[in-house]
């Protein structure tokens, strides 16, 4: 519906019409809440992830209703992920999806087209008003106990529009899903994001991919490169640079690109990747981690990005995102809370949140973080994992199954995780005594305690980050 401006106060306030937020206010007003989606800026967005969307993610669009919004865009069907090693490939299929008895599909796309419908589905939903305009701070009042202050919460959001004067819009829930750079993220949390890498993209025209309609990485050195297509004739490819990016203005990336890079993709995809250095613009985006918090601040909520990242390698952002709105949306259900005023529900419906989202965050977050380091692999120790990992792939059967379905999101069960990479530490220490022979049988024992060693410092701290507050 159109913006009311006269309409100043709402049952929530949405800042933020990107993912998170276009699928929480169609899901918010559907369930009879007013809504207001704030939104910086309503042009088609243009950004070089946040492209592929994992089967678990397609089954939280078709829960809330969403389903329509990867249709007509050109999008790609992904059926799961070819990767590369020195030259050798193994294919990974996704599983069966439990939901429809099929082979899972996922869906690859232009981020800003599927935004866009998303943003018209958020529209033409019903009790929902779209603004444009930019939430430039947050309304508070006290919590008094007398005369004493205990705290403050959150009543509404202060926006500026162009060449208007501040506009105040009140409502006693107020949810920020205003993404990876959130301005409102400190109001919550003082957890910082640990940004290990970046992600730089380009669109490659006609590119010649080895399995059509799957996602490709390519474990090059010094870190993974992904590759996937994203409408009938452009293909996106993301190279993870760790550590300081070099230098765009100064002509050092490009370089980077054709030096470091272009000799470990596969061959017919060479030719693609360098004509695509000399017509596109070579653009990045910061690669972290950021455990997520409990929404314990009264009158607001962070969700999508702003509230949790885990590495894109493995495409989970979307399918988290997505899930964590139709959990919160039952939660916060008329049936559950009747008004967003009584605060007490509202925390105590928020605590639940939390620690029931684990159950299919816990395993894409840790998966991210982990499988990156893996095929990042900064020392010997690493190197020897990856190779077990890429050996544990080719097995196939459950051996992919499993670590697959726990990618695409359709198994949800941390433990399975837990199970399959500490078989891939096993196999790869087997591997190594394979490797090495009896002769370095003395070396290979001594080595078998540093992977294990390595394999337990890779995932336990981020297992271990899950389990906090």
């Amino acid at each position: 519906m159109a913006a009311d401006i006269a309409h100043l106060e709402y049952d929530i306030i949405i800042v933020g019409a990107g993912i998170a937020g276009c699928a929480a206010a169609k899901a918010f007003g559907t369930a009879g809440r007013r809504v207001l989606l704030l939104e910086r800026d309503l042009s088609v967005p243009d950004r070089i992830v946040g492209e592929l969307m994992q089967p678990g993610g397609i089954n939280a669009l078709k829960s809330l209703g969403l389903e329509d919004c990867v249709e007509g865009i050109d999008g790609v069907p992904c059926h799961g992920y070819a990767v590369f090693r020195d030259g050798e490939l193994v294919e990974i299929p996704y599983p069966v999806n439990p939901e429809t008895g099929a082979l899972a599909v996922g869906k690859s796309f232009h981020h800003g087209r599927f935004v866009n419908k998303l943003r018209i589905a958020a529209k033409a939903a019903k009790n929902v008003t779209v603004i444009e305009a930019t939430a430039s701070s947050l309304i508070k009042e006290p919590v008094m106990d007398g005369d004493v202050i205990l705290k403050e919460k959150v009543v509404g959001v202060v926006t500026q529009r162009k060449g208007a004067n501040d506009e105040k819009y009140y409502a006693p829930l107020t949810l920020v899903a205003d993404g990876i750079f959130s301005k409102f993220r400190k109001e919550l949390t003082t957890k910082a994001t640990d940004v290990r890498s970046h992600f730089v993209g380009l669109v490659m025209q006609d590119a010649p991919l080895p399995l059509p309609k799957h996602g490709h990485v390519v474990l090059a050195k010094p870190s993974p490169i992904l590759m996937y297509q994203i409408d009938t004739h452009e293909t996106r490819i993301l190279v993870d640079v760790p550590g300081t990016l070099p230098s765009v203005s100064s002509g050092a990336l490009k370089k980077y690109m054709q030096d470091e890079v272009a000799h470990q993709l596969p061959e017919a995809i060479q030719p693609c990747f360098l004509a695509a250095l000399e017509t596109d613009r070579l653009r990045s985006m910061p690669n972290g981690f950021l455990p997520p918090s409990t929404n314990n601040c009264e009158g607001m909520i962070l969700l999508g990005d702003a509230m949790n990242i885990r590495h894109p390698l493995t495409g989970g952002g979307m399918t988290v995102a997505l899930s964590d709105v139709v959990m919160l949306a039952d939660l916060l259900s008329p049936e559950n809370v009747p008004s967003f005023t009584d605060i007490d529900t509202v925390i105590s419906q928020l605590e639940r949140f939390h620690w029931k989202r684990k159950k299919y965050c816990t395993a894409i977050n840790v998966l991210a973080m982990a499988l990156y380091r893996l095929f990042a692999a900064e020392d010997d120790d690493l190197a020897v994992l990856q190779r077990g990992c890429f050996g544990y792939f080719q097995l196939g059967g459950d051996c992919i199954d499993g670590p697959c379905g726990l990618l695409s999101g359709l198994i949800q069960q941390p433990l399975v995780l837990v199970y399959h990479f500490y078989l891939v530490a096993l196999y790869a220490i087997y591997l190594e005594f394979k490797r090495g022979g009896w002769q370095q049988a003395h070396w290979s024992f001594i080595r078998a305690f540093t992977v294990f060693y390595a394999a337990c410092v890779t995932i336990m701290p981020y297992l271990w980050s899950e389990l906090k507050k």
